[in-house]
């Protein structure tokens, strides 16, 4: 039977770190969609042909883990993955009950310490991107459910982070902005120099990038995984707008003027990457957040949220440079994208030692 207790260490005094999400995965864990907190039932309908493809993506090349909030839940998750073809010894449902859908940012923060060949987890406080969508109590249990069901340690800092709020090269470095962690509706009581000591104590970095904003549209306040990500050590793939009339253009500026001012602990300028923006999708007059920049990378596919739209084929093509011995699959997200997120919202990668 898997034992796990919780530990008061400080991981990164302790040889551990969050890696890079290209490093070998165990899986990927999700949570079943089965409220209508992000979607309505008829959205729900619309949403999960492409999220159970996702699904079968991630499949292809490592295990998935996914929280069912109950046994009716896992039934009819069940039923869906068998009708679409899923193949059920590569998906792992587990009773553990959620709020919402949204695992990149309720879910473990796995670390792991080669040299002592062992994994921890944080878990950080979570609530609901500054509790704009209560409740969340069954969300924020789901790191320690998840520390018991692997046998780990685990360790709360007492403060809120969400995964899709930080960036990670794997060398040290992690990229975040300032709409969200400092926002006063996560930690008010800490300033930014008190952040950068939790992010370089839990998540073993020695080094804070900071942006300072997000895109139109994101409800987040600003997650970075919606604009800026690390494809190697020194290369990030940046969100980029060329039309001076669209809302997300001075924000995506900005950003670039950020990073270009950046420089890594070895002295490099970061190598920037224009990704490009799709065309505004709006839904019942709403900008949603649609972002190429939202995908996940697994063991053996890059998976891309495309958007009906002519410049889908662009993105993936400059994905695809930068991960030449991965699949880029491109997956409809415009149904999912309607809650607000997109794949790598609606994940969190677990790390091989």
């Amino acid at each position: 039977m898997n034992t796990s207790s919780e530990t008061t260490l400080i991981p990164a005094r302790e040889g551990f770190y969050f890696p890079a999400e290209w490093h070998p995965h165990v899986a990927t864990w999700l949570s079943w969609p089965h409220t209508e907190a992000s979607w309505t039932r008829e959205r729900q309908e619309l949403m999960f042909p492409a999220y159970i493809d996702f699904i079968k993506a991630i499949a292809e090349s490592e295990q998935v883990c996914i929280n069912a909030h109950n046994e009716i839940v896992m039934q009819a998750a069940k039923l869906r993955l068998l009708a679409a073809g899923a193949d059920l010894s590569r998906i792992t449902l587990l009773p553990h009950p959620t709020n919402d859908s949204w695992c990149r940012d309720h879910g473990p923060a796995f670390l792991i310490n080669p040299e002592k060949k062992q994994r921890m987890i944080v878990n950080w406080g979570y609530n609901a991107w500054g509790n704009k969508y209560p409740p969340y109590d069954r969300d924020d249990l789901i790191p320690v459910q998840i520390a018991h069901y692997r046998g780990l340690e685990y360790v709360t800092p007492g403060i809120i982070m969400e995964g899709g709020s930080v960036e990670f090269n794997g060398a040290g470095t992690v990229l975040t902005s300032r709409a969200c962690l400092l926002n006063q509706n996560r930690n008010s009581h800490l300033k930014q120099a008190d952040i950068e000591r939790y992010l370089c104590d839990y998540y073993g970095v020695q080094q804070v990038l900071w942006v300072e904003e997000g895109i139109v549209g994101d409800d987040t306040d600003g997650h970075i995984d919606d604009t800026v990500r690390f494809v190697n050590e020194d290369t990030v793939l940046a969100a980029y707008e060329p039309n001076p009339n669209d809302d997300n253009y001075t924000f995506l500026q900005e950003i670039h003027r950020e990073l270009r001012a950046m420089l890594l602990p070895n002295g490099k300028q970061l190598n920037i990457v224009e990704l490009p923006m799709p065309d505004p999708v709006f839904s019942d007059g709403l900008r949603l957040p649609a972002s190429y920049a939202n995908f996940l990378i697994t063991n053996g596919a890059v998976i891309v949220p495309t958007f009906r739209c002519d410049k889908d084929q662009q993105a993936l093509d400059i994905i695809g440079l930068y991960f030449p011995d991965r699949k880029i699959i491109g997956i409809d997200s415009t149904d999912i994208v309607w809650g607000l997120g997109s794949f790598h919202c609606l994940s969190q990668q677990e790390p091989a030692i």
